[in-house]
Parts: C-alpha cells; sequence; structure tokens
C-alpha cells in the first residue's frame, strides 16, 4: 500500500503528527529511526521522541504491541471507528478532552494520530481539533492537504 509521508501541524499550542500505522516490525523504526513513507524513498525521517510525541491516538485496530511506545513514556490511546465513517460523538468529546489537558499541562508537546494510511480518519481528527480552536473548516482542511 502506497503511504504519504508523515506530517506534522502546528497551530496555536497544538502540534500534531499525522502518519499511517507501524506494525510491529516496524515500531521500533517508528519509535527511534523514524516514520518513514514506504511510497518515498527521499521522505524526511520524523522521530516520534524528535518531535517530542508523547501520545498516540490509534483510530483504527491495533497492528502492534503498544508496550515499547510505553516503555519509552509515550502513551498510547485506541480510539477506533469505522473508515469512512465520522467519528462517535463520544471519541471527539475525549479527543478535545485530551487535546485540552495535553497542550495546557505540556504546551511544547506533540500528539501522533494514526489510522491505516493516515488519509481519513486522523486527519478528521485534527481537523475537528483545529476547526474547535477557531479555525475556518476550509482553512483546516486546507492546511491538512498542505
Amino acid at each position: 500500500m502506497n503511504r504519504p509521508a508523515p506530517v506534522e501541524l502546528c497551530h496555536k499550542n497544538m502540534r500534531f503528527l499525522i502518519t499511517h500505522n507501524p506494525t510491529d516490525g516496524t515500531l521500533n523504526s517508528f519509535i527511534e529511526v523514524g516514520v518513514y513513507s514506504e511510497c518515498c524513498e527521499d521522505s524526511p525521517k520524523m522521530v516520534l521522541k524528535r518531535y517530542g510525541v508523547t501520545t498516540v491516538v490509534r483510530v483504527c485496530d491495533s497492528t502492534y504491541d503498544k508496550t515499547p511506545l510505553e516503555k519509552d513514556g509515550i502513551t498510547v490511546v485506541d480510539w477506533p471507528f469505522d473508515d469512512g465513517a465520522p467519528p462517535p460523538t463520544k471519541l471527539v468529546d475525549d479527543w478535545l478532552a485530551l487535546l485540552k489537558k495535553k497542550f495546557q499541562e505540556d504546551p511544547g508537546s506533540c500528539v501522533a494520530v494514526h489510522c491505516v494510511a493516515g488519509l481519513g480518519r486522523a486527519p478528521v481528527l485534527v481537523a475537528l481539533a483545529l476547526i474547535e480552536s477557531g479555525m475556518k473548516y476550509e482553512d483546516a482542511i486546507q492546511l491538512i492537504r498542505q
């Protein structure tokens, strides 16, 4: 499967890393060496630690053991929902509450969010956060597409 390169987005006091899901076989490079895009040999290496990722939100079914991330001090939250469907209201409320707490307590941190390919569910959650922070929905979509 061709997957886009991971994307870091910053707005106000929020930082996000949108990416595709790792597997048990690629998890170490996801943490240490860097997240990579399988479709582009020259894609930039984005290291979770380098970007200050403190929380990873999985919005797809689990494809890896989260223990190595947790051993490195990274919290993993599982909020899967169906691809192509809107996120459930409770998930949206929990997502926004997590971000409010995370960015108030640790303003320099980064929240990574991933789905299978990093093209649908993960960007939707980031768009919701941007819109809730006051950004126009058209601008949120444009920023994520860039």
